[in-house]
């Protein structure tokens, strides 16, 4: 490790162990908000989101008046205009777009479960265990169901199990910055 060839990249990432910090920070912070406001945080990201895809349609749009594009102005259009659509509905009521990602997980998860459950009866004469593979159906199809029948609880959970990753994130991230730190 003490070599000449490593001697600058070791230095460089000594230099900005900083920006892992600034990361660690700000996902430790999203971590707590989203652990202490999940409903808020959840509204946070998907108007975050909402903005992200009106640039795109705004961009994309700007790209139909250029003179290659790349891709049929007709599908560009189309594109440009959904962006659009669905970034003005994430910025005026962003909790709806989330509950609607949920409601769209639990109908996967309903499908999922039947499917392992499925899977399981045809594979019983193949597979010991087969009954792990019915569990994972049943707490599937459980799931689906309380995001279906209460997606806003669906958000609020799911923000949760993020804010707990990010808060996991972003004190990594702060325990790497430190240890870069000393490589300067």
């Amino acid at each position: 490790m003490n070599s000449p060839s490593y001697s600058p990249m070791l230095s460089a990432l000594g230099r900005s162990w900083w920006i892992l910090l600034v990361y660690g920070l700000v996902a430790l912070g999203f971590g707590v908000v989203a652990i202490g406001w999940p409903l808020a945080a959840a509204q946070g990201l998907a108007w975050a989101l909402g903005v992200m895809a009106i640039v795109e349609g705004v961009t994309s749009l700007l790209g139909l008046f250029g003179r290659e594009t790349g891709i049929s102005r007709g599908w560009l259009l189309l594109y440009a205009l959904a962006s659009l659509a669905f970034g003005i509905i994430a910025v005026i009521n962003p909790l709806a777009i989330a509950s609607v990602v949920i409601l769209l997980l639990g109908a996967w998860l309903l499908m999922a479960g039947v499917y392992r459950i499925v899977l399981a009866i045809r594979i019983r004469r193949h597979v010991q265990g087969e009954w792990i593979l019915v569990l994972s159906g049943v707490l599937a199809l459980l799931l689906g169901a309380l995001f279906l029948a209460r997606p806003l609880a669906g958000v609020a959970v799911t923000t949760l199990w993020v804010g707990v990753g990010s808060v996991l994130y972003g004190a990594l991230q702060l325990v790497v910055a430190f240890k870069l730190r000393k490589l300067r």
